[in-house]
């Protein structure tokens, strides 16, 4: 799933967009350029685990907040993942790939100033399976955007991951409200962000494509 929130050289797979840019179901977006450019990071998140998703056995997928460290891998799953999430994304360009390294410590510096927060869910060998970035944090609020692994799809793994980031959000972070966008014809991330409590308001245009608007209010979990 892809969802259209990225910044930087690019969004998810597939799912909502942010920013303008069509995503159909890996990511969700979150700013213009977040998703794509970002990255999140590694240090362990969020609330007591639950249930690994479908096809991962006992071992639980780790949420990470976006660190120097994960670059290699990162780069791996995007490259990994490029044709898959060029089918429903606008592809990144080679440029995004060579000039890889710097986005990465750019990145790093917005999230340490605190204009974002990037991580990635990885397994037990450390490989990436996705993305799930909150940025343009402002007011009390962010945009969220995902992206997954195409051989982590129908596991449960986007869902799950947004339930994490967006109780993190809520208890790390301080976040009362998230924003979201899909576009109509992008039903895995319309279908994430429905089991994750997001409620469409509004149309969006994401890359010339009709598209919804959500938001989530944290503050009714509290």
């Amino acid at each position: 799933m892809v969802v259209v929130c990225l910044r930087g050289g690019g969004r998810s797979g597939k799912g909502t967009a942010a920013g303008g840019r069509v995503v159909r179901s890996g990511c969700v977006g979150a700013g213009d350029r977040a998703l794509a450019a970002r990255t999140c990071g590694t240090s362990k998140l969020g609330p007591e685990r639950p249930s690994p998703p479908v096809g991962y056995g006992d071992v639980m997928p780790e949420l990470q907040r976006l660190d120097a460290h994960h670059a290699p891998t990162l780069l791996r799953f995007e490259r990994e993942n490029r044709a898959f999430f060029a089918r429903s994304v606008p592809d990144r360009g080679d440029d995004y790939f060579t000039g890889f390294a710097q986005r990465h410590a750019e990145l790093l510096a917005e999230q340490a100033a605190g204009l974002h927060h990037f991580h990635v869910l990885v397994d037990d060998d450390g490989a990436v399976l996705g993305r799930f970035n909150l940025v343009d944090v402002a007011d009390g609020g962010a945009e969220l955007g995902f992206r997954v692994a195409e051989r982590a799809t129908g596991r449960g793994i986007a869902t799950d991951g947004v339930r994490r980031v967006c109780a993190l959000a809520r208890d790390g972070y301080g976040l009362r409200r998230l924003v979201a966008r899909a576009a109509l014809d992008n039903a895995g991330s319309l279908a994430v962000l429905r089991r994750t409590g997001f409620t469409p308001v509004g149309e969006v245009v994401l890359a010339g494509q009709p598209g919804l608007r959500h938001v989530r209010d944290l503050t009714a979990d509290a």
